[in-house]
């Protein structure tokens, strides 16, 4: 974040919280996966007229990493009452927050918490094939400065020691931030299963929508009515859909190693067909 807008966005914050009573909480979330997507469809979303994002910026991150700084910093975020309530007249339904924050997918304490403050909310999930989001996430943390490993080989080596008792950690100091159960989950993150089926007793499947994000970039609209039937919200055209965030991979994979990690997730991958309906596009 530059330094210049650090003094704005604290003002801004501040206010939120004063007037944190006046204004709506989210009524659905996304919630990744990381670089699946999420970005694109959140911009798709927040063009809609009924559908509010964050005052600020996309991700709050209040379910991950900012628990500790209570609900009324949460609520201070999104739009005020009196404007939802405008926008309900003016277009005759109501008008629903929401934010994207991909790492609540992943952190062992987010579904519970959300599940706790949010009660009601709706969670949509977009996955993408595991082992290019694999490839994807390290090229995104290495630009980023979180990944010093350039290898991605030698990455993917280092993980499972790296995330050795993360989860346990973090179950144990509920406020505490593990830099690489964040950072470095590249195959971890790709058991897309595993975090729905964990999400599922507490939301129930039918608050949960889980896309297929290779389907959404081929043919965005339908799924983008998907979403809104999934809402229930208006159909009132299209937005642009664009791409955002993609970034080019520095190496072509190893036609080796993409096999290995074909067969790593095949498992993970055949437990998602009850999410989407389906075989995932990849397989």
């Amino acid at each position: 974040m530059k330094p210049m807008k650090r003094p704005v966005l604290s003002v801004s914050r501040g206010a939120g919280r004063f007037t944190s009573g006046a204004r709506v909480l989210p009524s659905f979330l996304i919630i990744g996966a990381q670089r699946c997507g999420t970005t694109s469809l959140y911009r798709a979303l927040a063009q809609h007229p009924l559908l509010l994002k964050p005052v600020l910026h996309k991700g709050v991150h209040y379910f991950d990493t900012g628990y500790r700084r209570g609900l009324p910093w949460y609520r201070g975020h999104f739009p005020l009452r009196v404007g939802a309530a405008l926008l309900a007249r003016r277009h005759g339904a109501p008008a629903q927050a929401f934010e994207s924050s991909p790492y609540y997918l992943f952190h062992p304490l987010a579904g519970e918490r959300i599940a706790a403050d949010l009660p009601g909310v709706k969670l949509i999930v977009l996955v993408r094939d595991p082992v290019e989001r694999a490839c994807s996430a390290h090229a995104h943390e290495l630009a980023r400065g979180y990944e010093t490993e350039s290898s991605f080989e030698y990455a993917l080596e280092l993980e499972e020691r790296r995330l050795a008792g993360a989860e346990e950690s973090l179950r144990a100091r509920p406020y505490s931030v593990h830099h690489s159960h964040r950072h470095h989950a590249y195959v971890a993150r790709g058991r897309y299963a595993a975090q729905l089926d964990r999400l599922e007793p507490l939301f129930g499947r039918e608050r949960i929508l889980v896309l297929d994000s290779h389907r959404f970039f081929a043919e965005p609209e339908p799924v983008y009515d998907r979403v809104l039937d999934f809402l229930g919200v208006p159909r009132l055209g299209y937005p642009a859909f664009e791409r955002h965030n993609g970034r080019a991979l520095p190496r072509p994979l190893p036609a080796s190693l993409r096999r290995a990690l074909r067969e790593r997730f095949e498992a993970d991958d055949a437990r998602l067909v009850r999410w989407l309906g389906g075989a995932p596009s990849w397989r």
